[in-house]
């Protein structure tokens, strides 16, 4: 059995609704439905919900502990909610809010400006520091690696933007010839 797929999920302090393969999460931040793969059936008990498989073929066995990892993310979203914070670096960098997006200058020849799906809260809070915050932590994830794609960190100074608790693995410049 699946080590993650057999460990029930603790659902208090949300409601579950079940219809079929959909599970619906309330709670406290706000609401999240997700379908889950027909295979995979789950149960909601009291305080709990427990996930379990048909048979112990490899795709049954990965789509198991997905399942419940991906119930779990769905639970804590509902409850505190994901947050990322990009960090830019670079001299003349810099993003500032404009309305509900943001306009981020990395020293291409046009500032970028960028609006967040509904769902996801950008909050700059410093010139050179952005928090990207909401629900769904997939959707978080998408958002921060999108914003770091415009202008992913260089291994010589570090330029660019990173994931706050990134570490850029830095090399060595040219060395004097003769």
């Amino acid at each position: 059995m699946s080590r993650i797929g057999k460990k029930p999920v603790s659902i208090q302090g949300v409601t579950v609704t079940k219809t079929e393969n959909i599970l619906k999460v309330k709670g406290p931040k706000g609401e999240l439905v997700r379908e889950f793969h027909p295979k995979i059936t789950s149960e909601v008990n009291n305080d709990e919900v427990v996930f379990t498989r048909p048979d112990d073929t490899k795709e049954s066995k990965a789509l198991h502990g997905l399942a419940r990892s991906l119930f779990q993310n769905m639970v804590i979203g509902v409850k505190e909610g994901y947050s990322k914070v990009l960090d830019i670096v670079g001299v003349g960098y810099r993003v500032e809010q404009k309305g509900n997006g943001i306009l981020i200058n990395i020293g291409f020849s046009h500032p970028i400006f960028f609006i967040p799906p509904a769902d996801i809260k950008i909050e700059v809070v410093t010139p050179t520091q952005i928090k990207i915050s909401g629900i769904d932590k997939e959707l978080v994830g998408l958002i921060a690696a999108k914003i770091r794609s415009f202008k992913e960190p260089e291994p010589y100074k570090g330029k660019g933007i990173k994931y706050s608790n990134e570490v850029i693995i830095r090399k060595a410049g040219k060395t004097a010839g003769k």
